[in-house]
């Protein structure tokens, strides 16, 4: 046997945590001292110790360990809780990671507070016709845009495909604030006859007579910055935005996204 020191070495726990397992019953000694109160465990009582260590850290209850290890709960509603716990971690770390990706943005962004890009022209934009789907986002923040517009492309793309449609040029997003969010439009140019039914869109984008247009090179999760910099330059030469706004699409989808090229289009007056 060994003492509940040795025990907690060999275990690697705390003796304190021993002590809290054994006031909740969730690991009594094999055997205490009736003089001194002295607590005893024997080596295969750490199989029963890394049991509840290992559910413990999956963020079950002490509760819910204790009916585990006294298999109060059967085989399938034990992998039912613990396929739940599961989700719910991976779930976590999918935001923790979006968040971390979002904090990582706005670094760039007060990083590059004051380098003025020097390639922003301003340029007429013509009109074009699009086919398009378009779905809600939550927000303007990229992170939140790119899970909605990525599927509505690829989507897109199928039902072109089926309806014998050729994509004509680069494709085209806008986005309109809405009640509920952000719509974002997902377009691509098409030769497609107006009033002819489809199973999506076909819109007319009307021409920018001026736009102030830049190009964001690499991955649209950092395209923050590039926007942020375009409106300082707007504001620093004297113009204001009429709030019509397009993203296009140069180079996108193939390659990695470092090689990715958007050009970013504001409309301006003076």
């Amino acid at each position: 046997m060994f003492s509940i020191g040795d025990f907690a070495r060999l275990g690697r726990v705390s003796v304190r945590m021993l002590r809290h397992y054994d006031a909740l019953g969730l690991l009594r000694p094999a055997r205490v001292d009736q003089f001194t109160g002295y607590r005893y465990y024997e080596a295969g009582q750490l199989s029963r110790l890394n049991r509840l260590i290992a559910l413990k850290d999956l963020g079950l209850s002490l509760e819910q360990v204790g009916l585990i290890l006294e298999e109060k709960v059967g085989p399938e509603e034990l992998y039912g809780m613990l396929r739940l716990r599961r989700a719910e971690l991976e779930a976590q770390v999918a935001d923790d990671t979006a968040r971390l990706a979002r904090v990582e943005a706005r670094l760039r962004m007060i990083e590059t507070e004051g380098i003025m890009p020097v390639d922003i022209v301003i340029k007429r934009v013509p009109a074009v016709r699009l086919a398009e789907l378009s779905a809600i986002a939550p927000s303007y923040e990229s992170a939140e845009i790119g899970p909605v517009i990525q599927p509505l492309y690829a989507e897109l793309t199928k039902r072109l495909d089926e309806a014998g449609l050729a994509i004509t040029g680069p494709a085209v997003a806008y986005y309109e604030q809405v009640s509920e969010g952000v719509r974002v439009h997902a377009g691509a140019p098409v030769n497609a006859e107006q009033g002819k039914t489809y199973d999506f869109e076909i819109v007319d984008l009307t021409e920018i007579e001026q736009a102030a247009t830049v190009i964001h090179h690499g991955p649209m999760d950092n395209v923050d910055a590039t926007y942020q910099l375009l409106a300082q330059w707007i504001e620093d030469n004297d113009y204001r935005s009429s709030g019509v706004a397009r993203e296009l699409y140069l180079q996108y989808g193939e390659g990695a996204p470092e090689t990715w090229v958007t050009e970013l289009q504001e409309a301006v007056t003076r």
